[in-house]
């Protein structure tokens, strides 16, 4: 597929110009004279190199474009032409790609939702089944504006994810640093220094500290080494089923990380589950699609459980309770959803009640993590200064009683 710039007019004679993906140019002019524009020019546009990570496609680049999508349905235009403006005027070329790829598969007589299924890193399985539920249901704008919301919870919930791992994370890599330097270059200085006082004999932790500062200079490649071995086997662990399970299973049993983190569980599998079914999704695939966003391997296998009970005739609840990983309270109001048959509308009930509760949690998180690192770090680096100026204390107690 190329890229080609057109222009082209109208049955009223009116100028027409756009961009289009096509195998060649006779394809773009046959497809213009299908829209009833008479082509003039057709030009295959200049390549530009575009270098991305993994999809190039952010979480904020696909609400957008579901929100604008929606209210072009809403107003009536065709899904083709709406997919048209959307990936012409998109400023994120790898989006806009895959837009043209999706309007162009649209055009060939595929389904809106079989063609983005052909782009599963950027349109999950949750996306695609409730766009599949919303042609089947005639209610497209409704599920794209239902599915904007969605993302729009799901990228507060992982930012605030990241805001409760970051702090530390970057205190313990500063406090890092700081000892790096001091052993490296700060106690040395003080060793030379102390190297022309005749006679002069250093405290115990002053030993220490400089012993420390000659193995870490001396050795500073195999510690180097050994951290990278070290994150090389442990991320070629966490890449195994069985390493993700360890992992996923201690974040949950965690003291303080571990709430918050059940909390953010909570709040994602209720929130897709709600969407999911208030979309007209059958229970059994938006408990599959749940368990494969839940982001957490324990989670995963206990919705997994759930599911294959319901598929036995049980109801949602019970099996959700022998997982132990819902809180009874959220276990017992998707029972009152089911009695009553309103289990959407409590399952939102109960994401907007735990979305609050994981705002409150970060920022105690954030507030206790705080004043804790910065206590390390003024210990650690507090320790080793006091014990380098040991021995001036001692040099100006002996002044103070010779005098």
């Amino acid at each position: 597929m190329a890229k080609f710039s057109w222009e082209g007019t109208t049955r009223n004679g009116e100028t027409r110009r756009g961009t289009m993906e096509a195998a060649d140019e006779a394809a773009v002019q046959n497809r213009l004279r299908a829209d009833q524009i008479t082509p003039r020019r057709v030009k295959k546009s200049r390549t530009d190199i575009v270098i991305t990570i993994g999809t190039g496609v952010t979480p904020d680049d696909l609400k957008l474009f579901t929100r604008q999508l929606a209210v072009m349905i809403d107003a009536g235009l065709p899904l083709v032409q709406a997919l048209d403006i959307l990936a012409t005027q998109n400023q994120n070329p790898a989006f806009a790609k895959i837009l043209y790829s999706v309007k162009s598969s649209v055009e060939q007589g595929a389904t809106f939702s079989d063609a983005l299924r052909k782009h599963p890193k950027v349109f999950d399985e949750l996306f695609t089944n409730l766009i599949a539920a919303g042609e089947v249901g005639g209610i497209m704008d409704a599920i794209l504006n239902r599915l904007a919301t969605y993302i729009e919870k799901a990228v507060k919930l992982r930012r605030q994810l990241k805001s409760a791992m970051v702090y530390p994370t970057a205190i313990l890599f500063v406090a890092a640093g700081v000892i790096a330097v001091m052993m490296l270059k700060v106690i040395p200085q003080f060793e030379s220094m102390y190297k022309d006082f005749p006679g002069a004999k250093l405290p115990k932790p002053t030993k220490v500290v400089i012993d420390l500062s000659h193995g870490f200079i001396n050795a500073w490649y195999y510690i180097l080494g050994s951290i990278i071995a070290f994150v090389t086997v442990v991320g070629a662990a966490l890449r195994t089923e069985r390493g993700r399970d360890i992992l996923d299973a201690a974040l949950l049993r965690m003291p303080v990380i571990g709430p918050v983190i059940r909390k953010i569980v909570v709040a994602r599998f209720t929130r897709t589950l709600g969407t999911l079914l208030s979309s007209g999704v059958p229970i059994l695939d938006s408990l599959e699609i749940c368990a494969k966003t839940s982001g957490n391997r324990v989670v995963q296998r206990g919705i997994m459980h759930a599911r294959a009970k319901i598929s036995e005739g049980q109801d949602l609840a019970g099996p959700l309770t022998e997982t132990g990983v819902f809180p009874s309270m959220v276990v017992q109001m998707i029972g009152v959803g089911e009695q009553t048959g309103a289990m959407d509308q409590m399952l939102n009930k109960v994401a907007d009640f735990y979305e609050e509760e994981v705002d409150v949690a970060v920022g105690n998180l954030t507030a206790m993590i705080e004043p804790i690192m910065m206590a390390f770090l003024g210990v650690v680096v507090g320790g080793l200064l006091i014990a380098m100026y040991m021995p001036i204390f001692e040099l100006a107690g002996q002044i103070d009683a010779g005098s």
